[in-house]
């Protein structure tokens, strides 16, 4: 398994055409999960000269690339700040996730700047955002009966409950069992399975049970929500409008 905090992306922030803001580690690795065969999911944002954003020409706002190392397929994906920053305040769990992401690989004061703002971002509407999430791996789950998506399922519930509770988004699933007390118990066996086999199929307690177990905690997001002490609107949405503006016209 490749170490995804040994990376040294210096060469591809070099080859970048625009500067590269920050780059996380997201998908399994950060979720606690990752098997001997994971893809390495790079995620961040890129920073586009004010140029770019004002001829005939349709900006670059997403960019990605694809490489092998050690036969570990590497996926970097980014964003140009202003979409990423958009993409922040239309309450997305998963781009918070990325910012937020402790497997830091490459970070920049515009990275720290962006994370020191993101309490400013969440409401009790992400509640919707990990609903959404939650069931569409659901129906994944269904469908293959795999143990990834249904372990993709149950994280984004208990990633929404957690962060109902304590306006804290954490999105390590390991960490989540023991904070969140209606976890099922049997998770922490799926997490090993799944370790030990990207796409290996699911064995676990029967799925009528499991079933039961995903739409309960349907409804304790339901109740964390509808308790939850976060706001209805962000409040950072001019702290971050200043900071895109002040990073765009710096670079000319």
């Amino acid at each position: 398994m490749l170490d995804a905090l040994s990376l040294d992306l210096a060469p591809v922030v070099a080859e970048q055409p625009d500067p590269l803001l920050f780059a996380t580690v997201s998908g399994a690795h950060l979720y606690g999960f990752p098997s001997r065969d994971s893809d390495v999911d790079l995620r961040g944002a890129h920073l586009l000269p004010a140029g770019a954003l004002l001829g005939l020409r349709e900006p670059e706002e997403t960019r990605s690339r694809m490489w092998d190392r050690d036969d570990v397929e590497m996926d970097l994906v980014t964003h140009d700040l202003r979409k990423f920053v958009r993409l922040m305040l239309n309450r997305n769990g998963y781009v918070l996730e990325q910012l937020l992401s402790p497997l830091v690989v490459h970070t920049t004061p515009t990275h720290e700047e962006l994370i020191a703002l993101a309490p400013g971002v969440l409401t009790s509407h992400h509640a919707h955002h990990y609903r959404g999430f939650a069931n569409t791996q659901w129906r994944l789950f269904d469908k293959a009966r795999e143990l990834k998506p249904v372990l993709y399922a149950f994280r984004a519930l208990l990633t929404g409950i957690h962060l109902m509770r304590s306006g804290e988004v954490q999105a390590h699933l390991p960490t989540l069992l023991g904070e969140v007390a209606e976890a099922p118990a049997y998770l922490g066996a799926l997490i090993e399975a799944k370790v030990a086999a990207e796409h290996g199929g699911y064995e676990g307690p029967d799925t009528v049970r499991v079933r039961g177990d995903f739409e309960a905690l349907h409804a304790v997001l339901d109740a964390a929500q509808a308790a939850s002490a976060l706001p209805e609107q962000a409040s950072a949405y001019d702290a971050l409008d200043e900071l895109v503006v002040r990073r765009r016209t710096a670079t000319g």
